[in-house]
């Protein structure tokens, strides 16, 4: 009897897949295939000996989270190229492979969970991959010297408990990219069923109360995109640029980035 194990086992076994996240992604994107018959459950039982075929992947990162840092730096026209960077909610590394891509000499990948950073990233040496470690305890100088640009993706966790101390490890002038997540940001009265925050005034609010409350430590909202999406039964978020050195950044700026990203998402379109 043909022994029987996970769709998304079997493919990292056989080094199709670096890793079980990795595996799971194919599966859904509908990649994995016998014959015209399309595998798309991960937890599926097939032959350890089953004839599979997997089409090419048309995705080039590791995570979608790519795309966001990778439109973010194309639209504030910032460079990585020899930069020391620290990607704080790393996960599977998405902003870590963008930053490398894009010239970085070295990535500090820092995550509080384990085991989610895709094995290519964790093999190369420019990355120092940083697990199972609580960013918003550290003490301010546990790296010895500042980074030159850092960039945030936490979710649970208000912006406002990050990115104080993140300063304190950026050079005085480092550029800082930070993912706004207004559900993370807005007051629980403010949240819809389901995590969503849909109204646009509340978006405004949160971008609005974070530029206010970082200004008074010294931090400057620099820029702000909407992220590109996908998924438009997910909670809208933005891309921003903090720096050290002042920028009056309006209100009027932010409502029209808000109107525009609200926009796209009337018409069904994805923002790039």
């Amino acid at each position: 009897m043909n022994k029987k194990i996970r769709l998304d086992q079997l493919l990292v076994e056989r080094g199709i897949a670096n890793g079980l996240e990795q595996a799971q992604r194919l599966i859904l994107a509908g990649l994995v295939r016998k014959k015209d018959e399309v595998f798309d459950k991960p937890g599926m039982k097939v032959s350890v000996d089953v004839s599979l075929e997997v089409i090419k992947n048309p995705f080039p990162y590791v995570s979608m989270g790519a795309i966001k840092l990778e439109r973010a730096l194309e639209a504030f026209e910032i460079s990585a190229k020899g930069f020391r960077c620290l990607d704080v909610g790393a996960s599977t590394g998405g902003f870590t492979e963008v930053l490398l891509n894009r010239g970085a000499c070295h990535v500090t990948a820092l995550d509080v969970g384990y085991g989610q950073l895709d094995w290519k990233l964790r093999a190369d040496s420019r990355v120092n991959c940083i697990e199972r470690t609580n960013f918003r305890l550290l003490p301010d100088d546990f790296f010895s010297t500042p980074f030159d640009f850092i960039v945030v993706d936490v979710s649970f966790i208000s912006l406002m408990l990050i990115l104080p101390k993140a300063m304190k490890m950026l050079t005085s002038e480092g550029n800082m990219i930070a993912l706004i997540k207004p559900q993370f940001e807005a007051e629980r009265k403010q949240i819809e069923r389901g995590g969503m925050v849909k109204d646009p005034l509340i978006h405004i609010e949160v971008i609005q109360k974070l530029r206010e409350g970082l200004k008074t430590l010294g931090l400057f909202l620099h820029n702000l995109v909407p992220v590109p999406r996908v998924d438009f039964k997910k909670n809208i978020e933005f891309v921003s640029l903090w720096r050290g050195a002042f920028r009056d950044f309006s209100n009027e700026e932010i409502s029209s980035i808000v109107s525009l990203a609200h926009e796209a998402g009337k018409c069904g379109k994805m923002l790039t």
